[in-house]
């Protein structure tokens, strides 16, 4: 099992390396390969069991689009062929049409998935977020939080992650939350998304990376803090914070 990350020493604003933390400790033996912005990425030479990208800077997303705009094609052909991707937090806007703010483009996306970033600097949106993740059998409930300056735009309504119960969408006017095409996974949730929700965690590890013995680091524990946590943001008396 090999791991790459990209960008870590920009990639990490809220934590997100937590992600590959535990999963390292899920899957013992995993190899995790740190790619810089000055190094040539590893899928450019082989393909990574999963490719992992967490939130940066505004400054961050600049620096990250110009480094792999020169991979493009090779991170559409990843996408095409089935690549596990797991993108979190503003990094998913790294991979859209473009960047605008107060109605100017700051800058082009890599343009692999079609949507486009819109963001306001001095208006920051604060939320926990709960919804539902079709996992095939039944929905899996995902908790999270949300810290964003902007939102997604675009039609994604055959290619959504989550649907929103509580929180926000892609932007305030839909439910569908997140981008999923092939094995992209990308979603706008902040932070360690894969420890706050372990039955999501086991189901990727199960159906996606292909591991059929999925075992958890701290299965009981972390399972019990998701069930307080998916009561406590279901209750009316929590959610959306500016």
């Amino acid at each position: 099992m090999k791991i790459e990350v990209l960008f870590p020493e920009i990639c990490n604003l809220y934590g997100d390396l937590a992600n590959i933390t535990y999963l390292s400790r899920c899957i013992p033996g995993a190899e995790i390969v740190n790619t810089s912005l000055k190094d040539e990425p590893l899928f450019v030479k082989e393909r990574p069991d999963l490719i992992y990208m967490g939130t940066t800077t505004e400054r961050g997303q600049v620096l990250a689009i110009e480094t792999l705009s020169k991979y493009k094609d090779n991170i559409k052909d990843c996408i095409d062929s089935g690549v596990n991707f797991l993108i979190t937090g503003n990094a998913i806007e790294i991979f859209a049409n473009e960047i605008i703010e107060e109605e100017i483009k700051v800058c082009d996306g890599l343009g692999i998935i079609d949507f486009s970033a819109k963001r306001k600097a001095r208006k920051r949106f604060n939320s926990l977020y709960i919804g539902d993740f079709n996992a095939g059998t039944e929905p899996i409930k995902i908790v999270g939080f949300k810290s964003v300056f902007g939102y997604g735009y675009g039609d994604i309504t055959d290619k959504y992650l989550f649907m929103t119960d509580r929180g926000v969408g892609l932007n305030p006017e839909v439910k569908e939350e997140g981008i999923r095409v092939n094995n992209f996974f990308g979603t706008y949730i902040i932070g360690p998304l894969l420890i706050l929700n372990p039955p999501f965690t086991k189901w990727f590890m199960r159906e996606i990376l292909k591991i059929e013995d999925a075992n958890l680091a701290y299965e009981e524990a972390a399972m019990d803090a998701y069930q307080t946590r998916v009561k406590e943001y279901s209750d009316s008396n929590t959610g959306v914070v500016y």
